[in-house]
């Protein structure tokens, strides 16, 4: 059995239970395999006193130095954050808090492995952890880590270093796999490592169902007869939110239920009111993992006008309810989009978005057509390759 250290700073904790939720899956279904053992450490950053006890960081200071909360035994050391203008600084600085504890887990039983699940800055951070303690090292891409952060010339930097020297690189579609070869990371130790899915939660519901379901549901009422547009993610401006407002103006009848929560919630109910469209316009706020399924099947299109994604969940998700996507060319969005049931590929512009939802509305496919595109997700094939592809190079 390997014994893998693993460093994460997107994961659950008992302050931000939904946080990184899809990385959870992902290492519980690795574990469940028998083959590893996984020891998970989710560093959990904090600026000085008095930044500390301001509105977005005073829960984190209530992060317990251990939990399971993402179905896993998880570390939360905690490391030294600058905000804004420290955040090329991260990796050594949440390196230098892991050292000791590292050092002393590795004292009492040898890991074989050192894993992190996001390029930057747990890339970065893992690789010195990993030569410090003489070990392989694996990285994972997922999209922003490597589409935003390579951006700032320090972090790409280091992002490189850490890519040399890593045994593996591992990335979520084979457009990413392409974006981090052109950044000068090796491609001869790039794997493509799809997303998994929950095939028990994210299976079709009968769409008239779900939507009667959610909107008996008091938090959840979706509004109006027609068309339902559902958006889920985080109200950031990266995933487009305003977009898929504005292409209402061009589908008459049309609902939309933004879910998810986020700094851009005040921005975007003050825009679909400048646009004569807040009754038409829904804010569900973070609806809950149990929910999101019968959600998804609720509506007739899912629209995701991200700026940036590598292979996003929710689209996985949303095909697996049987529920197409209009989404834009980004990431690997034509490996997920590869049939006219799976919705469409349309431009970051109101009217390219309201033109492709029109196509969809006008042909419905079957829910069952469009679940068939994502029937060769899931967490357990996703950790049965993980799995494999750590053992490769421990072998080595």
């Amino acid at each position: 059995m390997l014994r893998v250290l693993s460093v994460s700073t997107l994961f659950p904790s008992p302050q931000r239970p939904a946080f990184g939720r899809f990385i959870a899956s992902q290492m519980r279904a690795a574990a469940a395999t028998g083959a590893v053992e996984i020891v998970m450490v989710n560093p959990i950053g904090l600026p000085p006193w008095p930044l500390s006890r301001g509105a977005r960081y005073r829960p984190l200071t209530h992060t317990p130095a251990q939990s399971d909360c993402g179905g896993l035994p998880t570390l939360h050391p905690r490391f030294r954050l600058v905000p804004r203008i420290g955040a090329d600084g991260n990796p050594a600085r949440i390196a230098h808090a892991l050292l000791p504890l590292t050092r002393r887990l590795h004292a009492e039983r040898p890991f074989d492995l050192v894993d992190a699940q996001f390029f930057f800055p747990d890339g970065p951070a893992a690789a010195i952890i990993a030569a410090e303690l003489g070990l392989p090292l694996a990285i994972k891409a997922r999209g922003s880590d490597i589409l935003y952060w390579s951006t700032r010339p320090r972090a790409l930097a280091q992002m490189r270093r850490a890519g040399a020297q890593a045994a593996l690189l591992l990335a979520v579609s084979d457009a990413l796999r392409t974006d981090m070869i052109a950044l000068g990371l090796p491609a001869d130790r790039i794997a493509v490592h799809y997303t998994g899915l929950d095939r028990t939660r994210f299976r079709p519901m009968a769409r008239k169902a779900a939507r009667a379901f959610v909107s008996a549901v008091p938090d959840l009422t979706v509004w109006g007869e027609g068309p339902l547009l559902v958006t889920p993610g985080a109200l950031i401006p990266v995933k487009g939110q305003r977009l898929a407002i504005a292409a209402l103006d061009r589908l008459p009848g049309a609902h939309l239920a933004l879910a998810g929560a986020g700094e851009d919630e005040p921005a975007l109910r003050r825009f679909a009111h400048e646009r004569g469209l807040a009754e038409r316009v829904q804010f569900l706020g973070q609806v809950s993992h149990d929910l999101l399924p019968q959600l998804l099947s609720a509506a007739d299109v899912v629209v995701l006008p991200s700026e940036r994604e590598g292979l996003a969940n929710a689209w996985v998700e949303a095909l697996a309810c049987g529920t197409p996507l209009v989404i834009p060319d980004i990431g690997g969005a034509r490996e997920v989009v590869n049939g006219p049931a799976a919705g469409r590929i349309a431009a970051r512009d109101p009217a390219a978005i309201a033109v492709a939802v029109g196509e969809i509305l006008a042909a419905p496919p079957s829910q069952d057509a469009v679940a068939a595109h994502a029937r060769h997700f899931s967490w357990e094939e996703n950790a049965a390759r993980l799995v494999e592809l750590w053992q490769g190079i421990v072998r080595r």
